[in-house]
């Protein structure tokens, strides 16, 4: 399934193991080259094209695309990073094959170029960039040039998608067999451009003995309750949502939302001064008093629970969530829910489990996990590892992993979702999918890649009241 992520590691494992399997190095090398060559060709008309070639194995790529475009009659001019001499394995037999000119990296070598082809470092880069190369990208981005890298852009981290120092801005990047998580994270993703991933003849099998834990979040990672033709409304799942009596718009968002998504029933549980206005909303949500909340709670037919939209911070909301994890029902934990818990979040880790979703933005992340440091990848992984529970870590590339080790990368968000009560609607998503038995890591992965198309089906001009109504476009596409 190509929509696996895999690891640095994980990749060069790839390639032993199709190795091992009888594939030669060459033959991957020439595979890669072609696959940059004929990104270059599609993308760009007949002209002249600079490759920048580092001394590993992107450089390799590089060598075989310079080749296979020459021939196609393009001006090439290649530049190596350190003398010929010094390339080893494939990669020099690959410059062994060129038959053109090879000259010293600098910024001259951009003269006269129409395009650039970058294939100075992989995603196995560790350190950042400098010398010559920082030179060149400065001189790339002064001179705006258009940019196809090779594997990633030079500079980008291939497991965190940190930039190293710099990296070109990139139009495409053509990566090998699967993609790694610097092409789904950001900033990384932002030098990227569009992501190529091409066919260099590893087969798939090997992802039986790899087994990788990350995947890009997408349709093909889960599938959407369907209502059954005989059914009714409570077989469709009964969503509780708790609100509060100050920012009560953060809950009716969600009430909305989880409807929208195809709950059949959801209740907003609010303190006595609150309800009428909860009442004058949308006449298809039920409203009753939060207290005493295991009122609320006694029904099972609400077997999806959602704590923490404008619930207010304090013991109040704590004391609610823990009589919520009792019942054992699935839950969603979000905002002031979180953050009641700061600086005492072990009295919460105790009570989690796989059958809770917690959703905090980095802020909330940080007062409940304390300061994490790597990718968001990595700090998502940490924090479910640690709670116990699947964790959904809001963003513009937003992950969602689960404490098993699993994890998925979201990349379809629009920027036009930072915008107040976002999160709210993204939470009642999550929970109408929980109401109706979607199992909650991939309930979580479907509510963010959905409100993702929500939001930028709706594009410019945005509020979070927009995205529920933009649901049910968004769910006939994929139905």
């Amino acid at each position: 399934m190509t929509h696996q992520i895999l690891s640095v590691a994980e990749m060069y494992r790839a390639d032993r193991l199709a190795m091992a399997g009888g594939i030669v190095g060459e033959r991957l090398m020439e595979a890669a080259g072609w696959a940059v060559a004929r990104a270059a060709r599609q993308r760009f008309a007949k002209g002249h094209v600079v490759i920048l070639c580092g001394p590993g194995n992107n450089g390799g790529d590089g060598f075989v695309a310079a080749r296979l475009l020459a021939r196609d009659g393009w001006a090439v001019r290649l530049a190596l990073l350190g003398p010929v001499g010094a390339l080893t394995g494939d990669a020099a037999v690959m410059a062994g094959r060129w038959r053109g000119g090879v000259e010293d990296l600098s910024p001259a070598s951009l003269d006269g170029a129409d395009l650039v082809i970058d294939a100075l470092f992989g995603a196995g880069l560790a350190r950042p960039l400098d010398g010559i190369a920082t030179a060149l990208v400065d001189e790339i981005g002064r001179r705006r040039l258009p940019v196809i890298a090779v594997d990633v852009p030079s500079g980008v981290h291939g497991d965190s998608g940190a930039v190293l120092g710099c990296a070109p801005d990139c139009v495409a990047t053509v990566t090998f067999f699967r993609k790694k998580p610097g092409h789904c994270l950001m900033p990384g993703r932002s030098k990227c451009g569009e992501v190529v991933v091409a066919d260099i003849g590893i087969s798939a099998a090997v992802l039986d003995e790899i087994r990788p834990l990350c995947a890009e979040n997408g349709p093909a990672a889960w599938t959407l309750p369907r209502p059954a033709e005989d059914g009714h409304k409570y077989r469709r799942g009964h969503a509780l949502i708790l609100g509060g009596d100050a920012m009560i718009g953060a809950a009716r968002m969600a009430a909305r939302a989880a409807r929208r998504i195809g709950a059949g029933l959801v209740t907003i549980a609010a303190p006595a001064k609150a309800l009428t206005l909860y009442r004058v909303g949308d006449p298809g949500t039920i409203v009753m008093a939060s207290d005493p909340f295991e009122a609320a709670l006694a029904d099972p037919r609400r077997n999806a629970l959602l704590l923490g939209p404008g619930a207010g911070v304090g013991e109040a909301t704590a004391v609610r969530v823990t009589a919520a994890l009792a019942t054992g029902r699935p839950c969603v934990l979000d905002a002031d829910a979180l953050s009641s818990f700061a600086g005492g979040s072990e009295r919460l880790f105790g009570r989690l489990s796989p059958q809770v979703v917690l959703t905090p933005h980095d802020g909330e992340f940080t007062r409940l996990f304390g300061d994490i440091n790597g990718s968001r990848l990595a700090r998502a992984r940490v924090g479910a590892a640690r709670s116990g529970a699947v964790v959904l870590l809001k963003g513009p590339d937003t992950v969602v992993a689960h404490p098993d080790g699993r994890a998925a990368i979201t990349t379809d968000a629009s920027p036009h979702l930072a915008t107040a009560g976002s999160g709210d609607v993204l939470a009642g998503m999550l929970t109408g999918l929980l109401a109706q038995g979607m199992e909650p890591f991939a309930a979580a992965n479907a509510a963010a890649w959905l409100h993702g198309q929500a939001g930028a089906l709706v594009g410019r001009g945005l509020i979070a009241e927009d995205l529920a109504e933009a649901l049910p476009s968004v769910l006939r596409s994929i139905f």
